[in-house]
């Protein structure tokens, strides 16, 4: 039985007005004078929420970064697995952003398990990008991606799979280990297709769960 693993989020806070050299640091425009910081125990779920922030606010994701080994191995109670940091005009808007983010990722962004939670995977389909993972993919704002990750080899086997399944491209390709020591790709094409190539990566990643020895 498929059954969801929901992100939890450990903390948030906003700076309405960051210091200066803090901003330099974060790399900044001059008019994003306030931010948005959040932790969270799944880091995939949280790069597609930030994501979604960008749609909902007008704010840009300034900084988000994986955890090394994954929130079971986190430097703190409010750790996890990643940071992500949201820049805006007001603070109003990274209030907003921070929201939706926060939404996205209770609501949404889910990883999937079928083995009790041992093994995890994150078939995404985003049927519209925002300005964040459009870059990282490099394709317009609005196009939709599959975002795919798994452990190391359920990851490869689910990533060919997707691509034979649909008319799907690679955009990006996670290669393990990751910082959490899993695997995965962005892939895209219509909406449909993603959807499509996501839900071959499933039943690649559970047919490895069920027959991990048969080759």
């Amino acid at each position: 039985m498929i059954e969801p693993i929901k992100p939890q989020v450990l903390a948030v806070r906003l700076i309405p007005n960051v210091a200066a050299d803090l901003s330099a640091k974060l790399g900044l425009q001059p008019h994003q004078r306030s931010i948005g910081m959040i932790t969270c125990t799944i880091d995939d779920a949280t790069y597609a929420a930030l994501d979604e922030a960008t749609k909902k606010a007008e704010v840009e994701v300034a900084y988000a970064k994986s955890f090394y080994a994954g929130s079971a191995h986190a430097s703190g109670p409010r750790s996890g697995e990643i940071l992500g940091i949201l820049a805006g005009p007001t603070p109003a808007e990274v209030r907003a952003g921070v929201d939706a983010c926060v939404d996205h990722l209770e609501n949404e962004a889910f990883f999937y398990t079928c083995d009790g939670g041992q093994t995890a995977w994150f078939p995404h389909t985003i049927s519209r990008t925002g300005t964040y993972l459009s870059k990282i993919a490099g394709i317009p704002a609005g196009d939709p991606l599959a975002y795919l990750i798994a452990p190391p080899l359920e990851a490869m086997y689910g990533i060919d799979a997707a691509l034979k399944a649909a008319e799907v491209s690679l955009q990006v390709f996670y290669g393990p280990p990751t910082e959490t020591n899993f695997g995965g790709a962005l892939l895209t094409g219509t909406q449909s297709a993603c959807r499509a190539a996501c839900e071959a990566f499933q039943r690649a990643v559970v047919d490895v769960v069920n027959s991990a020895l048969k080759y």
